[in-house]
């Protein structure tokens, strides 16, 4: 449920590459047995993964097969847009599932979105939902129409004024960046994202976990609210104290989570 990587220092094990294609087109022909685990990247993604960024997306299919919302809270720099991308990206090539997604970022992250995106995946179809309200006008009538993407990049604030037309989608993932905008669970941006229909519901934040607890709640209630749906009992749950306070959450959630014993 919660993936963290704290270092680059993670390596994949060796293999030829003659070993990497045959386990490649292994997995392409047996992909669906719900224990898929990549050795290569999919074909659709431009460039190449490090292998910890790899790690990562097996994780995501992972919880995707196992039909878990997550949290992916890798520090700045280690990718995260990347495997959100690639994610996407399997789920296209390997599942045949084109969308719709819905990324919802603060306004000044969406141009980035966007080029990463047709950098790392161009054969996503993907639109900036942004603007004026001519400009939302024309993308509403002539872009936005079932059928004609695969994944909408919006803001924050267009989530919430659009919602009307947004809420009109059942969503494959929606994806939250910089999650953290959603630790106040009686926010407003909290309660319209809640309003939304999606299968998977994916955050992304650098910011870490474990500084308050009550944050870290909102964002599991988030995910998952039939099972954190009470902030007391969460902070009954987790009484911890002393230095490594931030090690002995991981180690509770360890209980309680997919979170990957490595992490």
């Amino acid at each position: 449920m919660i993936n963290q990587h704290q270092t680059r220092g993670r390596h994949a094990s060796k293999v030829t590459e003659e070993e990497e294609d045959e386990e490649y087109l292994k997995e392409e022909e047996d992909g669906l047995s719900g224990n898929t685990r990549l050795v290569a990247q999919p074909s659709c993604i431009q460039g190449k993964m490090r292998d910890y960024q790899l790690a990562g997306l097996n994780w995501l299919i992972r919880l995707y097969e196992n039909g878990i919302n997550g949290i992916l809270a890798d520090e700045m720099g280690l990718g995260k847009t990347l495997q959100t991308i690639s994610l996407m990206g399997y789920l296209h090539e390997f599942r045949g599932i084109t969308g719709p997604h819905m990324v919802v970022a603060p306004k000044s992250t969406l141009g980035n979105w966007m080029n990463e995106i047709r950098r790392f995946c161009p054969i996503l179809r993907a639109i900036k939902f942004l603007g004026n309200p001519d400009e939302r006008k024309h993308i509403r009538e002539e872009l936005l129409v079932a059928g004609k993407f695969d994944v909408c990049v919006t803001s924050f604030e267009m989530a919430i004024k659009e919602k009307s037309i947004l809420r009109r989608f059942s969503w494959r993932y929606i994806i939250i960046d910089e999650a953290h905008r959603i630790k106040n669970e009686n926010s407003l941006l909290s309660k319209t994202m809640r309003l939304y229909n999606t299968n998977y519901r994916l955050l992304i934040t650098g910011t870490p976990l474990q500084n308050n607890l009550h944050e870290l709640w909102a964002l599991l209630n988030f995910l998952l609210p039939e099972i954190f749906n009470s902030a007391e009992t969460f902070d009954e749950w987790f009484q911890i104290s002393g230095e490594n306070d931030q090690q002995e959450v991981v180690q509770q959630l360890h209980k309680v989570s997919t979170l990957p014993p490595s992490c």
